[in-house]
């Protein structure tokens, strides 16, 4: 079972608030005390919280039902009922909750940040609040009002500086292994990545960034083949884009356009991202063939070339990636 889980729907209700107090005042020496009931206490909210050591939502996947606790009824004196418990849903930053109709209702983007996703139902009012000069002894008190209650689905983007995009078995894993400390599945046939990785990229003078190895793309991924939108979903949050055309590809450039569409059809606005254009294997070719590759690109998008397994040209790679990201 993958560790790394990017959509759950979970009911939550938030608490009934507490009842209003109807209590008259009976004290000695006091005939004629009058209402003395207090408010009741708002219910506990449902809230969303942004935590910064989560990178999945995996800890909710089993989470079927969240419900806050019901604020405590007022009492005599006065005297507030309390609120309820908050109930809090720590999740990873770049979570976006929906509610049941699609609507956006919140969205983590830092390490604590708290979004109300079902507000507490509002206390009644104690007896005090309805006394008048015609009616000075009010023997009634307002009930509390009810939760929120509905389903919540969370969807995670990942953030990242930048992100890796191309065709399955493109050598996207093998970069970010070779780059960084993570260690992601690494094989000889396409989809070995079924789940997003992440990985910090060491640069010059302690410098760093990070880099998201996501699923490979497929000509049709726009409109749901292979893993289709689950795949292009993550491609939103990242700053820049670095597609990775493998060296043994039959037609170079044209499987850039093919991965270019793919990201134009599902949303054209990423399109208006920096991106950098690679050749990776590049171990696999000699000087004569990267000039020959080279020439199929336009003059303005010339692709870089490296090999995650001999390290040749990743330093190159890293100054072009680094130069986008704050030139």
């Amino acid at each position: 079972m993958s560790n790394f889980v990017d959509y759950v729907k979970i009911h939550c209700k938030s608490g009934h608030g507490g009842a209003g107090s109807a209590h008259l005042r009976r004290e000695k020496y006091i005939p004629k005390g009058g209402p003395d009931g207090g408010d009741g206490g708002r219910g506990g909210h449902v809230i969303m919280k942004g935590n910064s050591q989560e990178w999945t939502l995996l800890p909710l996947r089993y989470t079927r039902h969240v419900k806050a606790e019901r604020g405590q009824n007022g009492a005599k004196n006065q005297l507030t009922g309390a609120y309820g418990e908050d109930t809090y849903i720590e999740v990873p930053v770049g979570t976006i909750a929906k509610n049941e109709d699609g609507e956006i209702v919140g969205e983590i983007l830092e390490h604590g940040q708290e979004i109300i996703l079902m507000e507490g139902g509002k206390g009644g009012k104690g007896n005090e609040h309805f006394k008048s000069s015609t009616h000075q002894t009010p023997r009634y008190a307002q009930p509390g009002m009810d939760g929120q209650e509905g389903y919540i689905v969370f969807e995670l983007k990942i953030l990242a500086d930048v992100g890796l995009v191309g065709f399955p078995n493109a050598g996207k894993s093998t970069l970010l292994a070779s780059v960084s400390a993570a260690r992601p599945k690494i094989a000889n046939y396409a989809f070995t990545t079924l789940t997003p990785n992440l990985g910090i990229v060491d640069y010059r003078n302690y410098k760093s960034f990070v880099m998201a190895d996501i699923p490979g793309i497929i000509e049709g991924a726009a409109e749901g083949k292979g893993l289709g939108h689950r795949f292009l979903r993550h491609i939103e949050r990242n700053s820049i884009l670095l597609f990775l055309i493998p060296a043994d590809s039959e037609d170079h450039f044209q499987e850039f356009k093919i991965l270019e569409n793919e990201l134009k059809e599902y949303n054209p606005e990423l399109l208006d991202k920096d991106f950098v254009i690679s050749v990776s294997k590049a171990d696999l070719l000699d000087d004569e063939l990267k000039k020959e590759i080279s020439a199929e690109f336009p003059e303005h998008r010339k692709p870089l070339f490296f090999s995650g397994v001999t390290g040749e040209g990743l330093m190159e790679l890293k100054d072009a990636i680094w130069k986008q990201l704050h030139g």
